[in-house]
């Protein structure tokens, strides 16, 4: 019997995320309200394979890796200890980056998407949402700001004339001080936390699921799991965080082989018509359906009146997958191009297929060289041609999206078109962030009505681009019905 089910609740203890989130939404509101969620809840850290990092940091990465996967245990405050002495000398923004770095390249897809939903619900109703864990705040920073998280109570490291000294600042946030930090953060913020939720995985954190007056145990160790049946404490269903199956990768294999005959069947087909945009809409269509088709990706579409009127447009799609480019065309159907980073130009396989496409490529890492790139794409606006674009420019660690550029909107008020949102649900788990394997599984696509940015104030879009992204936040919390 594996760790993972020895400490499994009995099904007559757990809900489902969507019981919890209609009780956020019924119960109390406010700022008085806390909702306080531990590293060991919002991810799968315990099933985390040990894996080696490169480079001169790659000593006191490898520790931080590594301390990740002990936070929970009684071990987990011995590796801050090893931590503090071997970042001692340090600038604590060095510090803070290698945490990020560790978080981007180690653990990102740990998170559990069911918990990011939970976070959303509790910021909705304007609680005090909080994330604590036994671990740096350098550790917990990046995680937090991935789900929308204001506040960190994490292990400090002292510093002294601009540089760590080697000795924590404070106790260390576990079992009992734990609980005593997150009560004395209550009481200065006039959080009342026996109305509050608290969200922990790890048995050295009974006593700050005690302090809670709902108390919800996430993917519990054994000795937690027994706690919370003693104490009849009911838990939230999750899924674990498992690596792709063996049968995933042919199958991934055999989907990129039938992108490229997908691709070549629809220029052949269309040949005889010479005509190089109906060559190149039949090209996205089975190169696209094809390879999902294989890898067992389906997808579930609600506002498809919206992907067809009104045309041109600009289709603004949330990133988080590295197959979000064979979902989107898949799903807007013909007459779409799109905008990728100039590197794609270079790739054997997808740059003569992304230009023969009419994709615009844009220089990222010069702010005046992407503007420029982009001029192109306002004549093929106006030439009928309609634009999918990812407003945030690169793909999100999270559900969460990120910020949106202000560019694609520019774009559309020139041209003279609207903005579509595009909001894509699930995309990650059939393929995370930064993984080429295709699992099966089913991805949910939104496409909400258009929006007519034509008297958008040019000095004011900040406004209004940050509404828009509020659309894409409203949308994942509330889907749509018949999604």
């Amino acid at each position: 019997m594996s760790t993972r089910e020895a400490g499994k609740l009995p099904a007559s203890r757990t809900v489902h995320p969507d019981t919890l989130v209609s009780s956020i939404r019924s119960g109390p509101q406010g700022a008085d309200i806390g909702a306080i969620f531990d590293l060991s809840a919002i991810a799968d850290l315990r099933t985390m394979p040990a894996r080696r990092f490169r480079g001169p940091d790659r000593e006191l990465i490898g520790l931080l890796f590594e301390q990740l996967r002990h936070s929970g245990a009684e071990s987990g405050p011995d590796f801050l200890g090893r931590i503090a002495q071997q970042a001692a000398g340090r600038a604590p923004d060095d510090f803070t980056a290698l945490g990020e770095r560790v978080f981007k390249r180690g653990w990102y897809d740990r998170l559990y998407p069911e918990v990011w939903r939970l976070v959303q619900e509790h910021i909705a109703a304007g609680h005090t949402v909080v994330l604590v864990g036994t671990a740096t705040d350098g550790q917990l920073g990046p995680a937090a700001a991935a789900l929308g998280i204001t506040h960190v109570l994490g292990a400090r490291p002292e510093v002294a004339a601009g540089r760590l000294t080697g000795r924590p600042a404070g106790p260390v946030p576990y079992g009992p001080d734990k609980a005593a930090i997150v009560s004395g953060f209550a009481t200065d913020q006039g959080v009342d936390l026996r109305r509050s939720y608290v969200y922990a995985g790890a048995a050295a954190d009974v006593p700050l699921l005690s302090s809670g007056g709902t108390p919800t145990p996430i993917a519990p160790d054994p000795a937690l799991a027994a706690a919370a049946a003693e104490n009849g404490w009911s838990g939230v269903d999750v899924s674990a965080r498992t690596a792709p199956a063996a049968v995933d990768y042919p199958r991934t294999v055999l989907g990129f082989a039938a992108l490229l005959g997908g691709a070549l069947f629809g220029v052949l087909c269309r040949a005889h018509t010479r005509s190089r945009r109906a060559m190149a809409d039949a090209l996205l269509r089975y190169g696209t359906r094809w390879p999902l088709w294989l890898c067992g990706v389906r997808l579930r579409v609600t506002g498809t009146e919206h992907a067809r009127d009104p045309r041109p447009a600009v289709f603004l799609f949330n990133h988080q997958s590295q197959f979000d480019v064979l979902i989107v065309p898949a799903v807007l159907g013909p007459g779409v191009t799109g905008v990728g980073k100039k590197e794609l130009i270079r790739n054997p396989i997808f740059g003569p297929l992304m230009r023969f496409v009419g994709v615009t490529f844009i220089d990222r890492s010069n702010t005046d060289r992407a503007k420029a790139s982009l001029a192109p794409v306002i004549h093929t606006l106006r030439d009928g041609l309609s634009i999918a674009i990812a407003p945030e420019g690169t793909r999100s660690y999270t559900p969460q999206p990120g910020r949106f550029k202000k560019g694609a909107f520019h774009i559309a008020a020139q041209a003279g078109v609207p903005v579509v949102p595009v909001v894509i649900r699930n995309a990650a788990e059939v393929g995370r962030r930064d993984s080429m394997i295709a699992r099966p599984g089913t991805v949910d696509v939104a496409i909400l009505p258009p929006i007519d940015v034509s008297g958008w104030d040019p000095t004011d879009m900040g406004r209004e681009v940050a509404a828009v992204r509020q659309l894409y936040l409203d949308t994942l919390r509330e889907w749509p019905a018949g999604g």
